[in-house]
């Protein structure tokens, strides 16, 4: 349908009125932000997003180009409730669906329009590696792999060299740093080959220079002391300047003594490029559009004593350090833009002056280089504020909640060239507040937040850390002050078990100290006990001891027979296994005789050797013992040994020979002491380890086992046989396996990386081959790393491993690493397997994608506020970030910092020119993405000017005021306009949304009195209103007829009564008229005019009152009339009578 155009408060969106008025309260359809242009991979999904407003709520339409959009499996139209958005999802876009899209917003007073495009790339992006080609040498490298690495991003440079066959990356970058040097210092030369001249008071004097102009458009302007000196190209005239290629010949017709000039030097500022980390760091990398920086020349590089201050200084700034500028710590990054202005002038002698070319300069005056950082300190602690301005220069004010600060009060404020500070040395709870500072119209505003975290005093915490030290079934007590900001928690532990108030457990908590009581403590109450306390601005802990003193445990067993003589007997013990809290001082012996009761005491030996030697026994006959432990605390019980016989043989261990699978050799040593009598045999015992059971395996006396199972653990012992019988066995051997000898096993085969990520990979093998007689079976595995540039290799696995995968820890992220794998058994281990080339530290290769799904697409912030966007992605490998606004390189006081994992852009004190649509490109070797985010900043709209009212058609008033001074900063601004009247007293709006300077108001009513006021209005909110002077009252009026003349019909002799009522203001003037001639003097007629209402009277009619009577009304401001024919009956005439009112003119 038709309607009237109106204007959107966004760009590209036409509005369309459907109704000749649209009522009070309510709204046309508009966009609050329309759909932006998207660029997707063909086979991805495509989001078309935008919001609407309008009052009813309207409905949203999508449309395209060349097609509907009404396919259920290829579009999808939601609306999302959270987000108030309206998206048309492309489910699987392709070539196809790439197209220019409408979207249609109407309701029942208009409808609004904008168009977006949809861009599909076509295909997949596949990254093939070539055949790696044989390494070259320096002479054989072909030129064109320099032109190329000199135009290529970083990330391509290997697979440059590879496809050119350069291995040797270190050479390949130093020469490259080395041409790109050249490079920079021939563009940098603007001027070469300049020759001294010298100018004679006769004669014409000349001098050429060679130069190259980086702009062969740029113009040449001639100096002398500052005085711009006119030339042209004829020889003839006083200056001249000829130009050959690059060849420029100037030259002074007849030069005189006043043609001598001034050398003029130009003046050149210092940059400061600065970056705060949050870890300390001794060095960081500098570099400049891929050129790294050292400190030296005109970099000056300087580190802060915390090692978390970076700062790289330019010294005497050209226009050659134009550029990024990054800092890189580890895998992190951050880059900067130097924007290097005013003009450069070039000396061509000690004379004259050459101005090559002049850059524009705008003084942006003084700026923030770092705004202030919200800070968090606690009570009692040092806080402190700092800002770093471009100008050491300026000075500036400290605002604490819009308060001017002092130094003094509380506060300590320092200035120390461009940094100023502010320092606040004890922290209070009333320091917390919103401080500013501001300079030349500059300011910078942060938040200090003062926290009262539990607090514990030194000496009481010391006190508390001593150990508890109390007797078995004693009291343990601990007490401990603390302090800090209510409520608190306080909890105890013990042995990170929590300590609840029970029988033996009483906790007792004030405000200020809390006390724990252990009643009847025993030894395995002994431990670690910890207080925490917290309370919702942190916690804190501390850490004491129990220790429960009480006698040992008995010594533990079993006694081992050390030796069994005739005369003697040895053996010894392990200490207790709790030694009750305090050393053992001694070990207390006692003895019995087999057969008898009584127990003896052998007496008291040291506590530092468990062992014993008795040398009072009879041979033959057996002993028992038993042994306590003492100490401080009291005796323990008693350990009682086996039965020791004193005199019968005992065996060394027996030695192994040989082990198979199916038999294994023994061989042993005969005993010294025989016991006085020949020996006679041997019993040879085997153990199966894991088992008590000792068994019998040479009952007919030979030396070789061939009663063992392949692959079992045996363990073996030997007693010897003489006439008094069996003596007791011997200790027994080492434990030995039955299996054949083994080779070493072969390499692993198909050996592969399974996945990977910054800090781990994982890879995996098959077994490697068995041939017989050569390389045996595996039986488990190492994994060795080596970094690519160290030279010794590291086993990351101690103990062989059975599975054929490992996952690999601990590595560092892009690190390089050469990684094998060793297959082991009992043979030995065999040859490494390692790939073919090194292995990187870094996850699969993943197309870079916003994690954010709520993500803010439109942020509006107040000018001198901080602006910080965080963009969080996940691509690999790193991807490179590149902001722009409106496409345009962002200027230098935008600090931006890259991680791995997103990426920040932080404005320490916005400004009206910040405003703008920032894009952030995310982009790697598998593809890109993008988004973009309006950032607009403004302030509280200033009023417009003063209101005039204008009334030419009655019933309406034209108002007009001169535009906000913010129109011209602010597109978005617009009025709003307000109304109250006499009758009503109350304002209410007439119109909003209103981007011109005036408005005409309908409906005025004559005689009521009216007020206006005119709002500027933007993001921020509304301005103060400008009102409108009141309208006065106006009751002036034309004249008109209330009540007209109406018919009459007479009989002849009587008298006739005619009337009328008028208005109008000023009162009019009544004349009547009978067949147009006036009556107001005739005397045979009464006409009278009282308050409006006009009479006339005729006493007697007659013949000659027959005709046409009429009143006419007049004032200044028009005139009206009304007629009437009065017919007398008794005459011939027909008696109708008709009547008529008649406006004539009014204004």
């Amino acid at each position: 349908s038709k309607g009237r155009l109106k204007s959107s408060r966004v760009p590209g969106v036409i509005v369309t009125q459907t109704v000749e008025r649209v009522p009070l309260g309510k709204t046309t359809p508009d966009f609050t932000r329309k759909p932006l242009a998207v660029t997707v991979q063909e086979g991805k999904k495509a989001l078309l997003k935008a919001m609407v407003s309008g009052d009813p709520a309207p409905t949203v339409t999508w449309g395209r180009s060349k097609g509907d959009t009404d396919d259920p499996k290829k579009y999808v139209s939601r609306h999302d409730e959270r987000t108030r958005e309206h998206i048309l999802e492309v489910i699987n876009a392709t070539i196809e669906e790439a197209d220019t899209y409408k979207c249609t917003v109407s309701n029942e007073y208009g409808n609004a329009v904008c168009t977006v495009i949809l861009k599909v790339l076509q295909g997949d992006v596949v990254v093939t590696r070539k055949k790696q080609l044989p390494p070259k040498k320096e002479g054989e490298i072909d030129p064109k792999l320099w032109e190329l690495l000199l135009s290529a991003p970083k990330k391509d440079y290997e697979r440059i060299c590879l496809d050119f066959g350069v291995t040797d990356f270190r050479w390949m970058l130093k020469r490259l740093n080395q041409m790109k040097k050249e490079r920079e210092e021939e563009q940098a030369k603007q001027v070469d080959n300049v020759k001294q001249i010298e100018v004679k008071p006769n004669g014409r004097a000349e001098f050429s220079l060679d130069m190259t102009l980086t702009d062969p458009n740029s113009s040449i302007n001639l100096y002398k002391d500052g005085t711009f000196v006119p030339y042209d190209d004829d020889e003839n005239s006083k200056h001249s300047l000829k130009k050959t290629g690059t060849k420029y010949v100037f030259s002074i017709k007849d030069p005189q003594p006043e043609d001598a000039g001034i050398l003029l030097q130009p003046f050149c500022q210092d940059a400061v490029f600065q970056c705060v980390l949050s870890t300390p760091l001794h060095r960081i990398s500098w570099s400049k559009d891929d050129s790294s920086l050292e400190h030296g020349g005109r970099h000056e590089i300087t580190v802060s004593e915390d090692k978390l201050i970076h700062t790289l200084t330019i010294k005497g700034c050209e226009i050659a350090d134009k550029g990024t500028y990054h800092a890189i710590a580890g895998i992190m990054s951050s880059s900067a833009s130097l924007d290097v202005e005013g003009e450069i002038q070039y000396v061509l002698s000690d004379k004259i002056i050459c101005k090559i070319f002049t850059f524009s300069s705008t003084d942006r005056g003084v700026q923030f280089v770092s705004g202030l950082s919200d800070t968090l300190a606690n009570v009692g602690e040092r806080a402190e504020l700092s800002c770093k301005l471009s100008s050491e220069a300026s000075k500036g004010c400290w605002y604490k909640d819009g308060k001017p600060l002092k130094d003094g009060d509380g506060v300590t404020i320092i200035k120390d060239g461009a940094c100023h500070r502010l320092i606040i040395d004890c922290c209070k709870k009333d320091d917390a507040a919103v401080y500013r500072f501001e300079a030349e119209g500059r300011k910078s505003e942060a938040t200090l937040q003062i926290q009262d975290p539990p607090r514990i005093d030194a000496d009481a915490l010391g006190e508390f850390t001593n150990p508890v030290i109390v007797r078995a079934g004693e009291n343990a007590e601990w007490k401990l002050p603390f302090s800090g900001g209510s409520p608190m928690t306080v909890q105890w532990y013990k042995e990170d078990d929590e300590l609840l108030p029970g029988l033996n457990v009483k906790i007792d908590t004030s405000e200020t100290e809390s006390k724990l009581r252990l009643s009847k403590c025993q030894r395995k109450d002994s431990g670690e006990v910890k207080i925490k306390i917290k309370n919702e601005s942190g916690t804190t802990e501390a850490i004491s001891k129990l220790i429960v003193l009480d006698k040992p445990t008995p010594p533990q067993g079993p006694a081992d027979i050390v030796e069994s003589a005739v005369t003697s007997v040895e053996f010894k013990w392990k200490p207790p296994k709790d030694s009750g809290g305090c050393p053992v001082t001694n070990y207390i012996i006692e003895r019995q005789q087999v057969g008898r009761n009584k127990w003896s005491n052998l007496g008291e030996i040291p506590g530092s050797n468990p062992s014993y030697r008795d040398s009072d026994v009879d041979p033959g006959r057996r002993y028992c013992y038993r042994i306590r432990a003492k100490n401080a605390e009291g005796i323990s019980d008693y350990l009682q040994t086996e039965d020791i016989a004193a005199g019968v043989l005992r065996k060394s261990a027996p030695k192994v020979v040989s082990a198979f699978k199916d038999c294994i050799n023994l061989s042993w040593c005969s005993p010294s002491d025989t016991g006085g009598t020949k020996i006679i045999g041997y019993n040879l015992e085997k153990n199966k380890k894991g088992t008590n059971y000792w068994s019998l395996v040479n009952q007919n006396g030979p030396i070789t086992v061939k009663d063992v199972f392949e692959g079992a653990a045996y363990e073996f012992r030997v007693s010897a046989i003489n006439l008094s019988g069996a003596g007791d066995p011997s200790i027994p051997c080492d434990t030995v396996i039955a299996r054949d000898p083994m080779k070493p096993p072969g390499k692993v085969r198909d050996l592969k990386l399974t996945s990977s990520n910054y800090t781990t990979f994982s890879l995996a093998w098959s077994k490697p081959k068995e041939v017989q007689g050569v390389e045996d079976e595996a039986q488990g595995y190492y994994v060795e790393i080596r970094p690519i540039e160290n030279l010794e290799w590291t086993r990351c696995n101690a103990i062989p491993i059975t599975l054929t995968s490992y996952t690999v820890l601990g590595l560092k992220a892009m690190a390089t690493y050469w990684v094998r794998v060793i297959a082991t058994n009992y043979g030995g281990d065999g040859e490494p397997q390692g790939f073919d080339n090194y292995i990187i530290a870094m996850p699969p290769p993943v197309k870079p994608k916003f994690k954010d799904r709520n993500m803010k697409t439109f942020v509006v912030v107040k000018a001198g506020n901080t602006v910080r966007l965080n963009i969080n992605f996940e691509a690999s490998p790193i991807p490179d970030i590149t902001w722009l606004k409106d496409n345009t390189p962002l200027l230098k006081h935008v600090t931006i910092t890259n991680s791995d994992k997103g990426s920040q852009l932080l404005i320490p004190t916005s400004e009206r020119s910040d405003s703008g649509i920032y894009c952030i490109t995310v982009k790697n070797i598998v593809g890109q993405e993008s988004v973009n985010i309006e950032i607009r900043v403004t302030d509280d709209p200033k009023p417009p000017g003063p209101v005039e009212l204008d009334q030419k058609i009655p019933g309406t008033v034209t108002l007009s005021w001169t535009p906000s001074p913010d129109e011209k900063r602010d597109d978005r601004l617009h009025y709003m306009v307000s109304k109250r009247d006499s009758f009503k007293r109350t304002w209410r709006t007439v119109a909003d949304n209103l981007f011109n300077n005036t408005f005409t108001v309908v409906n005025i009513l004559p005689g009521w009195e009216y007020n206006f006021r005119v709002f500027a209005k933007n993001d921020m909110g509304l301005s103060p209103p400008s009102e409108a002077p009141p309208k006065p009252l106006n009751f002036e009026s034309a004249p008109s007829f209330t009540v007209p003349l109406k018919m009459r019909t007479s009989p002849e002799g009587y008298e006739c009564h005619m009337s009328c009522a008028v208005k109008g203001d000023p009162a009019p003037r009544v004349t009547w008229y009978r067949n147009n001639m006036s009556l107001n003097t005739n005397t045979n007629y009464h006409i009278t005019n009282v308050c409006g209402v006009c009479s006339l009277l005729i006493l007697r009619v007659g013949n000659r009152d027959n005709g046409e009577y009429k009143v006419v009304i007049e004032n200044k401001l028009g005139a009206a009339e009304s007629s009437m024919i009065l017919n007398i009956k008794g005459m011939n005439e027909i008696t109708a009578v008709s009547c008529k009112a008649t406006v004539l003119w009014s204004t």
